[in-house]
């Protein structure tokens, strides 16, 4: 599972926004320059996340964009069902029942289960408000044993 440039630079954008949300409609220049991406692909996401009623528009020389809603009442999962048109670690869970002719007796489909699972609470539990505070996870992954990166490599009978 890879969340695409499209799903990142969304956050990012929504990100931005949720910043600077009590200043009503931003210049998406403005964002594009603090977020260091093109503004022309910034305008294809903003069209996106609009049709969603995500993001509200204003024309004219004060015009840009804003929020529709409270940061608060954005969760990620919400965000990237959107952009990414679901976040599945594999593609056999991606349809319901699962089409997989192997699925009766695949013994890692519990894992992508639970992996899916986790992720889709995880997306779920957390609000835009949430990521921009940087209080997105804290509670939540204190109930797990964090990941702390792949073992080192056993010494070889040499060393």
């Amino acid at each position: 599972m890879k969340i695409s440039s499209k799903g990142r630079y969304s956050l990012r954008m929504l990100a931005d926004l949720a910043e600077h949300y009590d200043e009503g409609y931003v210049a998406l220049r403005d964002v594009a320059e603090r977020q260091e991406i093109s503004k022309k692909y910034l305008e294809q996401l903003a069209a996106l996340l609009s049709r969603f009623d995500i993001l509200r528009a204003s024309r004219g020389s004060q015009g840009g964009y804003m929020l529709a809603k409270p940061p608060e009442q954005y969760k990620l999962s919400q965000i990237l069902q959107i952009t990414e048109g679901g976040i599945c670690p594999v593609a056999c869970l991606e349809d319901e029942p699962n089409r997989c002719a192997r699925s009766k007796r695949c013994k890692t489909l519990p894992l992508w289960k639970g992996l899916n699972a986790m992720i889709g609470t995880f997306l779920e539990n957390t609000t835009l408000k949430d990521m921009v505070d940087g209080t997105m996870g804290e509670i939540r992954l204190k109930l797990i044993k964090p990941f702390e990166g792949p073992p080192e490599p056993a010494a070889s009978a040499e060393d």
